[in-house]
């Protein structure tokens, strides 16, 4: 979907009258971000090759934070300005942890940037906008109607992740602002709660709050300083019967172990694992990227131990080039 293709209505719009900050002048510093990447790219067959989303510029010398994976093996990053320019710029840093991403702008913005909230202040019940790239029009006025865990299937986790509703339609990477006019977070998913005419649609968001302690780090090196985690490259998925392995990264550790897909995954080591933050957990404990993880796997014929060789997850994507 491009920016120019699509419209939030009129009546979930923002009104400039009932915020106290220069509303527009906010929303300018929203970007759109389209990415291209190459079609033997380790994540090219689940995230795609062409990938468009949204940034925010917050420093004035172009570096604009986005969700990093829109730009995860970029060759080449686009920046889209409320005005329409296209300013070519560099995948720079890209946190696992987090889910941040970082481009730096190759030709000048204008933009204005836009400063972090506190996060921790923006709490259940708070009114804010979720804004994508081209102002007011691509803004959309939301609550903030839950902050807890969340645990995604491609080994990750949140300790506090904010979720607001109504859902942006184009939430990659979109800009979360709250009351002080300020960023909180970064637009990365959305999800339904419930079902029929009780379904709720919210985004997850993930704070800036969790960026604060390694955004320099990123800036000057492009990763965190911390020894990568243990990757396993599998897809886990919460089932009424437990935890299910619903997929795996071709060529990745666990595939190479032999863990299959519909395996139930019963303990990890000597411990049982019910829901996919203990699974993930569990699994970063047991020691830096290369450990041996054991698995006690469920099958029809029986139950399975595997060790899994874990990896870096970054060892098996391409770096970011400067052209």
């Amino acid at each position: 979907m491009k920016n120019s293709d699509w419209e939030i209505p009129k009546n979930l719009q923002p009104d400039p009258d009932n915020y106290k900050f220069d509303l527009e002048r906010v929303l300018s510093s929203v970007v759109g971000v389209r990415a291209n990447v190459p079609a033997d790219a380790f994540t090219a067959g689940t995230l795609g090759t062409e990938r468009t989303g949204n940034g925010v510029v917050f420093r004035e010398d172009g570096l604009v934070l986005t969700i990093g994976y829109l730009i995860t093996e970029a060759e080449t990053v686009w920046i889209i300005t409320p005005d329409g320019r296209a300013v070519p710029g560099h995948a720079l840093a890209y946190d696992q942890g987090t889910g941040f991403g970082v481009v730096q702008a190759l030709g000048r913005l204008n933009l204005p940037a836009l400063e972090f909230g506190d996060g921790d202040k923006l709490e259940v019940g708070s009114q804010a906008i979720m804004a994508a790239g081209g102002g007011r029009q691509h803004a959309i006025e939301t609550k903030v109607v839950g902050r807890q865990e969340f645990a995604g299937y491609w080994e990750y986790l949140l300790d506090d992740a904010i979720f607001t509703a109504p859902a942006h339609p184009f939430w990659s990477g979109a800009a979360l602002i709250g009351p002080d006019g300020k960023l909180h977070g970064t637009g990365s998913l959305i999800l339904q709660q419930g079902e029929g005419k009780r379904r709720m649609d919210m985004n997850m968001i993930v704070p800036v709050t969790a960026l604060r302690p390694i955004l320099e780090e990123l800036l000057t090196t492009g990763r965190t300083a911390a020894p990568p985690k243990p990757w396993l490259g599998l897809y886990a998925m919460e089932s009424e019967g437990g935890l299910v392995v619903g997929g795996l990264a071709e060529g990745g550790p666990a595939d190479k172990a032999g863990v299959q897909a519909g395996d139930r995954i019963i303990s990890v080591g000597d411990t049982t694992v019910s829901d996919l933050a203990g699974l993930w957990r569990k699994v970063w404990a047991s020691g830096e990227a290369g450990t041996a993880v054991k698995l006690r796997l469920g099958r029809d014929d029986g139950d399975v131990s595997v060790r899994v060789k874990s990896a870096d997850r970054t060892s098996f994507l391409r770096t970011p080039r400067l052209h």
